[in-house]
This record gives C-alpha cells, sequence and structure tokens, in this order.
C-alpha cells in the first residue's frame, strides 16, 4: 500500500487543494548536453525533475555517423539548428564519398548561405533521393521528451522555455560579426537582465527565430545571459551581485562566456571559443574585465571569440572581485581560486534555473506576477 504521506516542502503555506502549481519546461541547450528542468512552482527546485541528456546536435550527428557507417547517402530535413557535431559529421559524410542533399531550411544548419552549402557539396532539394537515410535537424524535440516523461507519470508543462547559443546572420556579414553586435547590445541596451527574455527573437537571431517557429509562444534566452541568471541560484553569488558585484563565468562545451554584473545589470562580458582556451587564458582575461581593461576593437584580433565589451559606467562601479564559476568545463578554472557555484546543488543546471527564473521575470512585467523567484536569498533559501 502506497504512503500518502509527503516528503517534499512546498514553496507556499496555502493548501495543496486549492493551489493551481505553476509549471514551466527549460531546455538549455548545449554543444554537448540538453539540460531540461521541469519546474513546478509547489515544489522546492531540489524538487523538480531534471534531465541531462545528449543535445539535438550529437543525436543528430550520430544518426549521421550510422549512415556513413552503413554507406548510405542521407538527406536532412527539418529546420535550422546549432551546428557543432552535426556540422562535423556532415562534413565527414562528404569526405567519405557519400552524398548528402537537404530541404532549403535544413540546409541552413550547414550555413545561411545556400551557395556555400552547394559549395561543399551538398545538394539543396526538397525531395529525398532514393535509398537515403532521412535525418532530422531541430534544437528541440519535444515529441521524443514528452514520451520519455509521461513513461513516469510526467506530463509536458504548456509553458516552455529555451535557451539556444545564435550566431546570427546578417547578408553580407560574417557570423562572429553578428555575434558580436548582439553582445554588445546587450551592454549598450543598459544590460538588464530581465530584458534578455525574449517573446519575438531579436533581429538576426535566426536560431531563436527556428525555434519561435517550432514552438509557438516559447519564451527564449542566450544561454549566456541564462547561466548568469541561474548562477543567482547559489547563495554565494546572490550575495556578491547583490552587494558589491561579481564575475559570473560559464564554461561550456564550445563557448566561455564572463560577465561583470551587480545587481540586475551587466556592466561588460567576453565570449571566447572554448576548445581555444586555458587556465591561464581564462585568469588573463577575468583579470582585464575585473580591472576594466578589456578592449573591445582588440579582442578578436588577440583572442579566438566572438567578443568584449565594456560599459563606460563600470569605471565607477567596480572593480568587481568576486568571481564564480559555472558550466561543464569549469575543472579548467578550479585551479584560479574563484568559487564554483552550484545553484539548488546542481551546477549543469544552471541554465535551466535561469530560464525558469526569467519566464517569472517575464510574467510579472505582463502583469501576471506569480509571486515567486529561484533566486537565492544571502542566508541559502529561496523566496
Amino acid at each position: 500500500m502506497l504512503s500518502a504521506h509527503r516528503h517534499d516542502r512546498t514553496m507556499s503555506e496555502e493548501p495543496a487543494s486549492v493551489r493551481v502549481p505553476l509549471r514551466i519546461l527549460a531546455i538549455d541547450v548545449g554543444a554537448g548536453t540538453q539540460d531540461i528542468l521541469v519546474y513546478e512552482s509547489d515544489k522546492t527546485p531540489e524538487n523538480c525533475f531534471k534531465l541531462v541528456l545528449p543535445s539535438q546536435t550529437q543525436v543528430v550527428g550520430k544518426r549521421l555517423r550510422d549512415a556513413a557507417a552503413a554507406r548510405l547517402p542521407v538527406h536532412l530535413t527539418g529546420t535550422l539548428m546549432g551546428g557543432g557535431e552535426s556540422g562535423y559529421a556532415v562534413a565527414d559524410h562528404l569526405a567519405a564519398g557519400l552524398a548528402v542533399t537537404a530541404t532549403p531550411r535544413a540546409a541552413a544548419t550547414i550555413h545561411n548561405d545556400p551557395d556555400r552549402v552547394a559549395r561543399l557539396g551538398v545538394e539543396i532539394r526538397n525531395e529525398a533521393p532514393p535509398g537515403a537515410a532521412i535525418v532530422e535537424t531541430k534544437d528541440i524535440d519535444l515529441d521524443a521528451l514528452g514520451s520519455a516523461l509521461r513513461a513516469f507519470g510526467v506530463e509536458l508543462p504548456e509553458v516552455v522555455a529555451v535557451a539556444v547559443q545564435d550566431h546570427g546572420y546578417r547578408p553580407g556579414a560574417g557570423n562572429n560579426e553578428v555575434r558580436f553586435d548582439y553582445l554588445q547590445s546587450l551592454i549598450d541596451g543598459g544590460g538588464d537582465l530581465a530584458g534578455m527574455v525574449y517573446r519575438e527573437p531579436p533581429a538576426g537571431m535566426t536560431r531563436m527565430a527556428s525555434v519561435a517557429q517550432m514552438v509557438p509562444g516559447v519564451y527564449l534566452m542566450d544561454t549566456g545571459a541564462a547561466a548568469v541568471l541561474g548562477a543567482l541560484g547559489d547563495s554565494a553569488v546572490a550575495t556578491a551581485v547583490e552587494g558589491q558585484g561579481a564575475i559570473l563565468v560559464n564554461v561550456g562545451n564550445m563557448h566561455t562566456f564572463a560577465v561583470l554584473v551587480r545587481g540586475h545589470r551587466l556592466f561588460g562580458l567576453f565570449e571566447h571559443h572554448t576548445g581555444g582556451i586555458t587556465p591561464a587564458i581564462i585568469g588573463d582575461l577575468v583579470d582585464r574585465l575585473r580591472a576594466g581593461t578589456i578592449q573591445t576593437e582588440t579582442f578578436r584580433r588577440d583572442f579566438d571569440g566572438h567578443g568584449a565589451a565594456l560599459h563606460p559606467a563600470y569605471e565607477d562601479e567596480g572593480p568587481f572581485t568576486f568571481v564564480a564559476v559555472t558550466g561543464p568545463n569549469r575543472r579548467l578554472a578550479r585551479g584560479l581560486g574563484y568559487h564554483m557555484a552550484v545553484p539548488h546543488g546542481d551546477m549543469m543546471l544552471a541554465g535551466a534555473f535561469g530560464l525558469v527564473e526569467g519566464v517569472l521575470r517575464s510574467l510579472a512585467e505582463e502583469g501576471r506576477n506569480p509571486g515567486i523567484s529561484l533566486l537565492a536569498l544571502p542566508d541559502g533559501n529561496v523566496p
């Protein structure tokens, strides 16, 4: 006989029988993993259901490599998604002398310029050639996720929030240039963390737009901004950010993103490719960020990254001495003496926690204030 006794602590003293929990599906899409949180407002964050699964670029890449092992041509269908492993697998497929075709929308995963896709050897066509293995490109798979959760009696929430790292696209401009313009806009626009949650993707952010087409009504964030917001679920980080300010570093599988933040405002940032970063480079860039000497003009010349930006107001606000690190490759910073942040006891879910907090802030701005927050208080509790 099952016990009716409940051990999970609720976040409200109101009886559960008269309360309708707010449920949010948060998916932080990375290059190696997709970090998923099923948030329910009547549970503590620690008791919410979580999954860390291979990212869709890893899933698509494996399907391509399985087709290559079988010596099959492949036809890509679906929509624009993130690159990484899927792109490497396409290149290897072509190098092995195997044909790759793609629909126009799926081809944008390889490159936004269809002429460049064609020059790589990919034929753009709507229908799959006979005998081709069909591989669908997409950043999220709600059908598969829903099936997996239903096997455990969990239904997908209606509210969905997704974070992706979007290089963006603008005709005549390189991906690095478009990405940097977006990063610079975060600072020039006032650096408000709450303003980094989108219902409509910023201009040129093609990957966000693709997710929005797949999931109408979705809440969108950049993975870097989501990680920053989620890190505030660590009480030491929250205390520093609300006080003297902090430097937050997220060492992801493909990108290392760092910001200067106090209160709800960003004062500076940099983004470096993780594949070319070392502990010494992290320490150097953090020191430059802290001192306010990081230079927009020379960053991409001297470092392997998308750019750096600094607001002039930091001169009067800084220096921020506290440094916290999150991300699946944070081991690279372990010997630097920084705080290893663990928001709500789970570092891998930092971005997902940030997504939920972003939705809660957006609901408040829309006049539907849920009256809750995931941000940690100085005593380590949540409101």
